[in-house]
């Protein structure tokens, strides 16, 4: 059998009939007269009994190799399961994108920029790092979301630390699909040869958009959290962003952000929705009694929270808050299991006292400039006399010289204070942070709109 036809054939015959053993020993004895000795090898195995009773001997590597070659045999299975799934799951994906979205998948607020996008927009699959298939959940993921879908889905993995994401980090880009115009057409490319087993394709504008997605999902963050603590301050929902950026000392919100009027409406009703549904599971479980349940939770090390529930799933709507680690002297805004800022702070190591705290106050200039010992914002935690400040000796972050307040550098506390509104949650804690902490490449600000300032107090803050 030296037919070149010949090959060809039992190759496409072992291929259609995996278990039919003769076609494996016939494929494995051209491959070795053609002096492709590991190929013919592989072959005999497959083909078992069948080689014994024809060479009246075990195969050598029937016992020593066995494992070796089942394992390969094994990724070659996932290989042909993972593009089975691509392949199956476009059909299904045109349907899920004709429903509301919800879950992973996350729309943006404003107009794409690229030219190929229709006007719905980009939505983003934040696939677990531990996930073995990740193409294959990035699909489930967006078909189990439904709804009516963006125009462009990314699927990507970001870095994840002792069960924290890593919000900042260098994302690794996995899937770039997009729909036509009229919906009628999906276009996936696989974007990483290690998660699709295949050639990638071209990412194109991927990621200026996924940078640009970032920060929309930060300004939705920071106003879906101003919401929140309005209806925790107020015990009424606000009824419109004008409510939250009002001036000291009802400064829930620093200033206004690029797509935040627009994206209220809808943030508002996702979150009187969520609300709405917590009311009725707490009552179930109580055996009907009504009783509202606190959506803010200190954040969670478990990194399978990541997996099953998911940072945009049901995670999406709990409120930004701040983690303090005392003995890494280090601040973070994170959302769920997400770190999303990180900065080096100042600290007074046992005056500094462990223990959660709500921001209760936000000051522009607390000393009347932004030069003076509390620099150019303030933060009083829980109307005590501890707060997160700025500081006229820089050189005191990373180290314990303070009195027990949390001193930041300029240029942080500025962003910190306009990331989270006032009623944030703060936790101070040894041990609570990951070593590597990616920091942004990019500062979040909102534009003021009222006046923060406090000049008839002299704050007296433990410097």
């Amino acid at each position: 059998m030296d037919k070149p036809e010949d090959i060809n054939y039992l190759k496409q015959f072992v291929t259609k009939h995996p278990d039919n053993k003769m076609g494996w020993y016939l494929l494995g004895k051209h491959y070795l007269e053609s002096g492709k000795e590991a190929k013919a090898n592989y072959c005999f195995i497959q083909a078992g009994d069948i080689y014994e009773a024809f060479e009246q001997e075990v195969h050598p590597l029937a016992d020593s190799g066995l494992e070796g070659l089942k394992e390969w045999e094994k990724r070659q299975i996932k290989r042909k399961l993972l593009r089975k799934v691509a392949i199956l799951a476009v059909p299904l994906l045109l349907a899920a994108l004709a429903l509301p979205l919800n879950g992973y998948l996350q729309k943006k607020y404003s107009a794409p920029t690229a030219a190929t996008d229709t006007n719905q927009g980009v939505g983003v699959v934040i696939v677990p790092g531990k996930e073995a298939e990740p193409i294959g959940y990035a699909m489930g993921k967006i078909m189990a979301a439904g709804g009516e879908g963006p125009g462009r889905v990314m699927a990507v993995k970001l870095e994840e630390e002792n069960g924290w994401l890593q919000w900042n980090s260098q994302a690794t880009l996995l899937m770039n699909a997009l729909l036509n115009g009229e919906g009628s057409e999906l276009n996936a490319t696989m974007l990483d040869a290690a998660a699709c087993l295949c050639e990638p394709g071209d990412p194109g504008d991927s990621r200026s958009l996924l940078a640009e997605w970032r920060n929309e999902q930060e300004m939705h963050w920071t106003l879906a959290s101003a919401i929140q603590q309005y209806k925790e301050i107020n015990g009424k929902w606000p009824q419109r962003l004008d409510d939250l950026v009002r001036p000291y000392p009802d400064n829930l919100l620093a200033g206004e952000g690029a797509g935040m009027a627009d994206a209220f409406p809808l943030v508002l009703r996702k979150l009187k929705e969520k609300a709405v549904s917590k009311t009725a599971e707490t009552a179930a479980a109580k055996g009907g009694k009504d009783e509202a349940g606190s959506n803010q939770s200190a954040p969670d090390g478990d990194a399978a929270l990541i997996g099953s529930n998911g940072l945009f799933d049901e995670d999406w709507s709990k409120p930004l808050e701040i983690a303090v680690d005392v003995s890494k002297h280090q601040l973070a805004v994170v959302q769920g299991s997400a770190i999303v800022r990180s900065y080096p702070v100042g600290l007074g190591g046992d005056r500094t006292p462990e223990g959660t705290f709500r921001i209760s106050e936000k000051v522009r200039n607390p000393n009347g400039r932004d030069d003076g010992i509390f620099g150019s914002r303030g933060m009083t935690l829980s109307d005590t006399l501890y707060a997160i400040h700025g500081t006229d000796e820089p050189d005191s972050i990373g180290k314990d010289e303070s009195l027990g307040c949390i001193r930041m550098r300029k240029s942080d506390v500025e962003e910190l204070y306009d990331m989270v509104p006032l009623g944030t949650k703060v936790t101070i804690k040894s041990g609570i942070l990951p070593s590597n902490l990616a920091p942004s490449a990019e500062r979040f600000r909102l534009q003021p709109k009222a006046n923060e300032t406090n000049p008839a107090k002299e704050y007296q803050w433990l410097t």
